[in-house]
């Protein structure tokens, strides 16, 4: 079987590589598309993974210039579904390979948890055979949705597939009791950001100069960092992050992804975007894993509370355990869907409670 998996964002290769390894150790041919955006092409070159590169995710500024990235992006797409005619197309809600999928008439499958992208959907939803989100994504897609029960974050992070590696202290030259925070930093240019705010270069700094004096601070950024915070940049190979996640104290920041990442992994996260929660977030937070801040006012005095809770250790495990259950493998289920397509499709349009077989 020939499958070619879009990325557009670099925690796509994060929900989509173990089922890429597995595919390539049963035989399956595996072609990868890849945007080069923040460190997804590093992240490709860290795992070994040969790519087609599709540009920036922009020509020229603003809206006008991801509008005419996304036409050059079809055009691009087209052509590698002529040259490899792979028989099923996956991605992560990407427009250029639904329409150029549909055209050629190959099915094409799109994964989606952002429920704010709601201009992304009209453009790729219509071309898509179907869509697959967490069963707490709130918006209703129409009759090709169907609703898995985990989060993206778990095609990676879930206990089955991920096992934090505790050699990452000593690269991280972090002593035995040390605390650390992580930070993360976003260059907010995607289409849903636009308008939205998070932490600024003044606000960032205050953040940094207040926690370094009782803890350690590492940070990951996609921008370029002022001078006086390089520092704290992270010098670990990018396929390390969820190692240094897992072993953190604390994480601030505006990605909510790493938000998520932070929960799945029992650790108590400060999230400051202005931007509504969606659905797997909301989730994060009502286990007490996450905390929401529109903006940096009460960034110290939320961080503060988490890390001095005298229950923190038990808190937090019991929160992990309540966000985590009854949650499947969507991993498992991924490569039964692709193995078994378009039946499986069919089963789980029907009886969506077939994927438990799959926890």
């Amino acid at each position: 079987m020939k499958v070619l998996i879009d990325l557009i964002h670099p925690a796509n290769i994060h929900y989509f590589k173990n089922f890429i390894f597995s595919s390539k150790d049963k035989g399956h041919k595996i072609i990868i598309t890849a945007r080069d955006k923040d460190v997804l092409q590093k992240l490709l070159k860290e795992y070994e993974l040969s790519y087609h590169t599709m540009g920036k995710g922009i020509i020229g500024k603003g809206a006008s210039g991801k509008m005419l990235y996304l036409i050059y992006a079809f055009f691009l797409m087209f052509f590698y579904l002529l040259k490899y005619r792979p028989q099923i197309v996956l991605s992560f809600g990407s427009t250029p390979c639904a329409i150029a999928s549909f055209l050629l008439r190959i099915p094409h499958i799109a994964f989606e948890d952002t429920e704010h992208a709601k201009l992304n959907r009209k453009l790729y939803v219509p071309f898509t055979k179907l869509i697959a989100t967490p069963s707490c994504f709130y918006e209703e897609i129409g009759k090709k949705h169907f609703r898995f029960k985990g989060y993206m974050e778990l095609f990676y992070l879930h206990p089955k597939r991920f096992k934090p590696d505790e050699t990452i202290l000593e690269k991280l030259n972090v002593k035995k009791g040390e605390s650390y925070i992580l930070f993360r930093f976003v260059s907010w240019g995607a289409f849903h950001d636009i308008g939205q705010k998070g932490i600024d270069t003044d606000e960032k700094i205050k953040l940094v100069e207040y926690f370094r004096k009782k803890y350690k601070i590492f940070i990951s950024s996609e921008g370029e960092l002022p001078e006086s915070l390089k520092k704290f940049q992270l010098k670990v190979p990018s396929i390390q992050l969820h190692n240094v996640l897992a072993f953190s104290k604390l994480y601030i920041g505006e990605g909510g992804t790493m938000a998520s990442e932070a929960a799945m992994l029992g650790i108590p996260s400060v999230y400051v975007n202005s931007l509504p929660l969606m659905g797997y977030l909301k989730d994060c937070r009502d286990c007490g894993l996450l905390h929401h801040l529109s903006d940096f006012r009460d960034v110290i005095n939320v961080s503060e509370k988490i890390l001095t809770r005298d229950d923190y250790v038990s808190f937090y495990t019991d929160s992990r355990k309540k966000l985590l259950e009854n949650k499947i493998d969507p991993t498992a289920l991924l490569e039964w869907l692709i193995e078994n397509y378009p039946q499986s499709k069919n089963i789980l349009l029907k009886n969506p409670d077939y994927q438990m077989r799959f926890k």
